[in-house]
């Protein structure tokens, strides 16, 4: 209710597509003044936004799915606005992040969100890799078209037995979640049409087992391939809770192997 009072007492509303915006502003009678802002003209309109803020008037920004500035270009109009010394009010509503985590059954003391991940399949796994032991939930966004390969690629990477789940269309009419390894659930998705709709990809945090030399020799490999040692010792040993001595020994053989 807090959000339609906002919503019709803004002197304007910025939508990233203002033919959808208009529709669920259309079910509850809302006429407020509506303009685009999105990625392609944000850096002409952010000027012209902070001239209107500036003047006294009141702009409200919403989404056309999810929460504003998750994954989203609305969070460079929020940088703009806090060094231009004006004030941001949220409005919270449906978040698909928080939505598929507490529908997921996967833990929810530590999670970490990872947007999306690169399109191409080398990347994404390398994006993956660097993931494997980060000591929480991931959560991701991913399109219908790509979600197949994409847990292909997770559970190469990541792991065919770690848990997993997805939500598709969470807090919307056709909402389903499905839950499983990513290796139960790379089979399923072979099989089955295309899922329409956003879609919330969470997998769980990695066993709680120390990780062999071998898995810090990999972590090493991976991290020194664009870090010096110093840099990817530090990194190693933060994200898998090791020694620092430790890792910067294994790293040192690695080091004097490769030379």
């Amino acid at each position: 209710m807090r959000a339609l009072d906002v919503l019709r007492q803004a002197d304007e509303i910025l939508a990233e597509d203002t033919r959808v915006a208009r529709k669920l502003l259309d079910a509850y009678d809302i006429r407020t003044k509506i303009t685009p802002y999105h990625d392609h003209n944000g850096s002409q309109r952010r000027p012209q936004i902070l001239a209107q803020l500036d003047a006294g008037l009141s702009i409200a920004l919403i989404s056309d799915a999810g929460t504003p500035l998750i994954s989203d270009p609305g969070w460079k109009l929020a940088r703009d606005v806090i060094q231009a010394g004006h004030r941001i009010i949220p409005l919270p509503g449906a978040s698909a992040m928080l939505a598929g985590l507490v529908t997921s059954g996967l833990p929810t003391d530590k999670f970490m969100f990872c947007g999306f991940l690169p399109s191409r399949s080398a990347a994404r796994i390398k994006a993956a890799t660097s993931l494997a032991m980060v000591p929480a939930s991931l959560i991701f966004y991913e399109s219908g078209a790509r979600l197949a390969t994409c847990l292909q690629d997770l559970a190469s990477s990541l792991g065919g037995n770690r848990e997993a789940a997805i939500g598709r269309e969470l807090t919307k009419l056709f909402e389903e979640t499905r839950r499983g390894t990513l290796a139960e659930l790379t089979a399923a998705y072979q099989t089955l049409p295309t899922p329409k709709g956003e879609i919330v990809l969470m997998v769980g945090p990695p066993p709680e087992t120390e990780p062999s030399d071998e898995d810090i020799d990999n972590a090493l490999r991976e991290a020194m391939a664009d870090k010096s040692v110093k840099a990817a010792v530090t990194e190693i040993a933060e994200a898998l809770n090791l020694p620092r001595r430790r890792v910067y020994q294994q790293a040192l053989a690695l080091k004097n192997v490769s030379e």
